[in-house]
């Protein structure tokens, strides 16, 4: 494995070749492994997430706000009908994405993940784009959730001062991801399991509440898809209104339905990567229908998109969660607090992930060279200390809040981010295109690789066109007759003006060249991740017994190379 200061040049020629050249005789060959053990344990980041903190960060790590809140705002502009048929596809093509994913990172499990993979297989301003994108679009996603957080308080009160509530939550977040990763991953495990708790608690109430277990005793079924209807006009009126509105549904899930790219980010601490991150990601496909498709379906009941409550939601009023509306429309006293609390927890986490993910992208993008090396610099628990301190700097834009209305500073960094979020799925896909005519340059037969993506290379290019069209087409309301205004534009396309230009800037200034696929280079760190697998003598945990292990005693931990860190 390469030293994470270390960037070897690409490779010059098939992987087979390479292969059948280390293994001509066996004196060799043990000598070369146990050298790449030894280089190996020289990587700064340590493998403790165990297979329970993995499944449960692929399960919640990327839900928080957008479901719970934001969905309401796609409810509003589409109806009950364009949310779930917007939120359906999306959730499919998030899915294509997920499926070149998985393949990749099961393959090549490193720090950094695609932001890494695009400038080793695709060109160098590749991972140098995806690389800031990324970081950019995590950092600041954490002042998004410190606001979403003010913004949930207000339905208790409205004399919280903000303030406090953005210090407790930088110093909350400070302190869980300056400790070593597994209390991260600790932490993740029960704040996600809280987040499955409330989407349990929404969907019963869901079905409770429409079969007429309700205070007042109303079987309301399916009624708001008939009155006013399923599918809402937004902007213009009639059909065209009508295809604006599912637009409308269709954006909010390009914020909302998000996950491999989590997943992907932990891979270089992850314990038995090419297990557990594999079932990780299989859980994702489960997961949106579930969750995403499943909470659109269930907004879509529970309110009517013509609500007053909602359709003035974004005004201040910090009660524009559609489940807590819907409650309090039917007189349900004590469950809106309930969901409430939930709600905030799962804000706070989602908060926390993007935190961690900042982190490592920053980290990633020092070992190749294209953020100062002094961000490779981590402290003896495996944490990337001065990458800490910076992404540290971004949960202060929280306070713009204490002079600006909490949920226009909401709207804003929403806006913002959304379409770094568009570009990470386009470079997840190109840089699966150029892995798999690699993998066919190559000679590597697909499905001998720890998880095999079925209909590839389709699946990439599917995707690709999507998110394309979406990343385009997001902010088209500027372009409208009398729509015009400077800073909507540029809240919807400066990231994507931001990725232009790192990518051309990065391009002219190293002069980089796209990577031949006979010279992409395949092995990288292979090597050293399969004698970290064969270092295990027992079978991989189950998710179970590690939960139940939580109660009857925890087994022995093992560091990176395997051995015990006590």
């Amino acid at each position: 494995m390469v030293a994470a200061h270390d960037k070897p040049e690409p490779a010059s020629g098939p992987i087979n070749e390479r292969i059948i050249k280390d293994e001509k005789n066996d004196a060799s060959s043990g000598e070369m492994h146990e050298t790449l053990v030894q280089v190996s344990s020289q990587n700064q980041l340590l493998r403790h997430l165990g297979n329970r903190q993995i499944q449960l960060i692929a399960i919640g790590g990327s839900i928080g706000t957008a479901l719970f809140v934001s969905i309401g705002g796609g409810l509003a502009k589409g109806g009950p009908g364009s949310l779930l048929i917007g939120y359906t596809i999306y959730a499919i093509m998030v899915g294509l994405v997920n499926n070149c994913m998985a393949e990749m990172v099961t393959y090549m499990p490193v720090s950094g993940s695609f932001i890494r993979m695009a400038g080793r297989w695709v060109d160098e301003a590749l991972g140098f784009m995806a690389g800031w994108n990324f970081f950019l679009y995590e950092a600041c996603l954490i002042p998004f959730e410190i606001s979403a957080i003010n913004l949930v308080l207000g339905f208790w009160s409205d004399k919280v001062p903000p303030a406090a509530i953005c210090i407790a939550c930088i110093v909350l977040y400070a302190f869980i991801n300056i400790v070593a990763v597994q209390y991260f991953g600790e932490a993740e495990f029960w704040l996600s399991t809280g987040k499955i708790l409330l989407i349990c608690i929404l969907y019963m109430f869901t079905l409770v509440t429409m079969c007429g277990g309700n205070p007042q005793h109303d079987a309301y079924g399916f009624r708001a898809w008939s009155d006013p209807g399923a599918f809402a006009e937004h902007i213009h009126t009639g059909t065209l209104g009508r295809f604006e509105g599912f637009l409308g549904s269709v954006f909010s899930a390009g914020f909302t339905v998000v996950g491999p790219e989590y997943l992907a980010m932990v891979a270089g601490e992850a314990e038995r990567p090419r297990t557990y991150l594999k079932n990780g990601f299989k859980t994702v496909y489960w997961r949106f229908g579930a969750f995403f498709i499943g909470g659109a379906l269930c907004v879509g009941i529970v309110l009517p998109y013509n609500d007053p409550t909602l359709q003035n939601a974004g005004s201040g009023t910090a009660k524009d969660s559609p489940y807590v509306i819907a409650m309090q429309n039917l007189g349900i006293g004590v469950l809106p607090h309930i969901v409430n609390a939930l709600m905030i927890t799962s804000i706070f986490s989602a908060g926390n992930a993007y935190t961690y993910c900042a982190m490592r992208s920053l980290y990633g993008l020092a070992c190749d060279g294209q953020a100062p090396r002094i961000f490779q610099k981590t402290l003896k628990n495996g944490i990337p200390v001065y990458a800490f301190a910076v992404v540290m700097v971004f949960p202060f834009l929280s306070f713009l809040q204490v002079s600006n209305n909490t949920a226009k500073v909401v709207t804003w960094l929403a806006t913002l981010t959304q379409g770094s979020q568009m570009i990470n799925y386009i470079v997840m896909c190109i840089t699966y295109i150029s892995f798999h005519k690699a993998t066919k340059a190559q000679g590597i037969d697909r499905r001998t690789l720890p998880y095999y993506g079925y209909f590839q290379p389709y699946c990439a290019y599917i995707s690709l066109v999507w998110m394309i069209c979406i990343e385009g087409s997001f902010g088209y309301t500027v372009f409208t007759p009398g729509k015009w205004n400077v800073g909507d534009f540029f809240a919807f396309y400066t990231m994507a003006i931001v990725a232009f230009c790192t990518y051309f800037g990065w391009k002219i200034f190293r002069r980089t060249k796209f990577v031949p696929s006979v010279q992409a280079d395949l092995i990288w760190e292979k090597p050293a991740i399969d004698a970290y697998e064969a270092s295990y003598t027992e079978p991989p945990t189950r998710f179970r017994d590690e939960v139940r292990s939580i109660f009857m005693g925890k087994r022995k931990r093992e560091n990176y190379m395997g051995e015990d860190p006590n």
